[in-house]
């Protein structure tokens, strides 16, 4: 599944779309050995820091 890049994640900072956490979608992302992966919070932009950031540290290239 390395290729594969999900494009479209809301985190718990988009509050009506999703409940799941930054450090829960990089960690599905490490375990699912994938390379990339955006966030797409709707109307705020709360999480962009910290998932670049946890992103980065985890060898994950971010999309915002």
């Amino acid at each position: 599944m390395g290729d594969f890049v999900h494009l479209h994640n809301h985190s718990h900072y988009s509050l009506q779309d999703a409940a799941c956490t930054i450090d829960s979608l990089i960690d599905s992302a490490v375990k699912d050995n994938m390379h990339a992966l955006a966030l797409t919070d709707h109307g705020v932009m709360y999480g962009a820091t910290e998932f670049y950031k946890k992103a980065k540290k985890a060898g994950i290239k971010p999309w915002k």
